[in-house]
């Protein structure tokens, strides 16, 4: 890593070239977490699995995404980034290339639900929040916007083209395309992330001159320090309100329109690629509205933010039902609104993680918050595959998705608001 950092010389600071890696990484990870959605009609056609069965693996998937956030983060307090990177991608690259092979439902909970779920854990926003909190001291608002539109990204670069493979091919092949990508990252991650700035005789990006370089590790156990961050978090009031505005979060996006749109559009006609390409053109909305609101959030008041940010998706989800009998402005009306605003939600909360928890904790208590992200994204999951079997139509899924994204909408008002000091009385 040092002659990559010779080779840049003082041209730019290389933090920017570790969040460059991240994005990589966090798009190979996004593209794995995304494949289940177009792997599911082929599977219910080729096997006869039900739906409410292929939800089952992938709720345990996206809950043990969100479970390993605190302790993946604790992980790379005590053992270091890339080695608990390197550990992950390899999981994910051998659990999807050998999901190739199998032919009954406890495979799938077993290879999509515990192996990939848990490695994808480890690349995830925890891992964003430990780059930005250990490379930036400004502009870490811009940065996580950035790092989280990755997610976006991936949907955008793998999606339609893994429908179109599933279609012409069969599922299997969009398997070893993904078991691929996953171990090209491998490398990158090896020769050019580095620990902390110290490594590289730098400080953070927009840290003083005059200020000391650290280069503090933790001999901590990583188990110990999840759950002591855990144990300090809990206590207080501001914790619980970011973990259930996150839990609605979760499910009103990975869980229910990220798992099941794709599988909704087949319902009114439309093709497996059309029904990706949807979920791509969100992603392109998403990756400008995630990185404005990173932007955004380094300016304005986050809470405000929140407000605006899950109030306007709770109405598009209302919408979505009417959409599709809309002939024009249907679903693209609904793809602009809700894509600009998908996973715009990342920055402020993390903002407000750090402003009330510190620097230091902010990693872990946050990985804690994407749990409950992660939770109600199982929950979105299972319940509206559920929904779906028992009623035919998902319609009744969207409505309780868009109310509970309008009482978060409220619930984030309350966050990291200040005590009111009683004005003195006078006599």
């Amino acid at each position: 890593m040092n002659w990559a950092a010779r080779l840049i010389g003082g041209r730019f600071h290389y933090g920017w070239l570790t969040v460059a890696v991240v994005f990589l990484v966090l798009l190979a990870a996004a593209g794995t977490r995304a494949t289940p959605s177009v792997m599911m009609v082929p599977l219910e056609h080729q096997f006869g699995w039900s739906r409410a069965t292929i939800s089952l693996a992938i709720s345990v998937n996206i809950a043990l995404y969100g479970l390993m956030g605190p302790f993946a983060a604790a992980a790379m307090q005590r053992f270091g980034v890339r080695p608990t990177l390197l550990i992950a991608l390899g999981t994910m690259a051998a659990g999807v290339a050998l999901s190739s092979l199998m032919t009954h439902p406890w495979q799938m909970v077993l290879i999509w639900g515990v192996m990939v779920g848990g490695s994808t854990g480890v690349a995830a926003l925890s891992l964003s929040a430990t780059v930005v909190t250990r490379w930036f001291t400004t502009h870490r608002g811009l940065v996580m916007g950035i790092l989280t539109a990755s997610s976006a990204t991936g949907q955008l670069v793998f999606l339609p083209m893994l429908a179109a493979i599933a279609e012409h091919y069969g599922w299997r092949q969009v398997v070893w395309v993904v078991a691929g990508a996953a171990a090209v990252v491998l490398p990158l991650v090896a020769f050019l992330l580095p620990e902390r700035p110290a490594d590289m005789k730098l400080r953070p990006f927009g840290e003083p001159a005059d200020s000391p370089i650290s280069n503090s590790v933790t001999k901590q156990n990583p188990l110990a320090i999840a759950f002591g961050t855990l144990a300090m978090a809990s206590k207080t009031r501001d914790f619980w309100l970011l973990f259930f505005s996150f839990f609605i979060c979760g499910a009103s996006t990975n869980g229910y329109v990220g798992t099941h749109l794709i599988a909704m559009c087949g319902d009114y006609g439309m093709t497996e690629v059309q029904g990706a390409s949807l979920l791509a053109a969100m992603g392109i909305f998403d990756l400008f509205g995630t990185t404005l609101s990173g932007w955004l959030s380094d300016r304005f008041n986050s809470r405000v933010l929140l407000f605006w940010y899950y109030g306007l998706r709770g109405l598009s989800l209302m919408y979505l039902p009417h959409a599709f009998g809309i002939d024009f402005f249907g679903l693209p009306l609904f793809a602009v609104f809700y894509g600009l605003d998908w996973i715009a939600t990342v920055p402020p909360t993390v903002r407000l993680v750090t402003d009330v928890y510190g620097k230091e904790a902010a990693p872990v208590v946050f990985g804690w918050v994407v749990a409950g992200h992660q939770l109600g994204a199982a929950f979105a999951a299972l319940g509206a595959g559920m929904l779906r079997a028992s009623l035919g139509t998902y319609t009744v899924a969207s409505m309780i998705s868009g109310g509970l994204c309008l009482i978060a909408a409220v619930i984030v008002l309350r966050i990291n608001r200040p005590a009111k000091v009683p004005e003195p009385q006078t006599a």
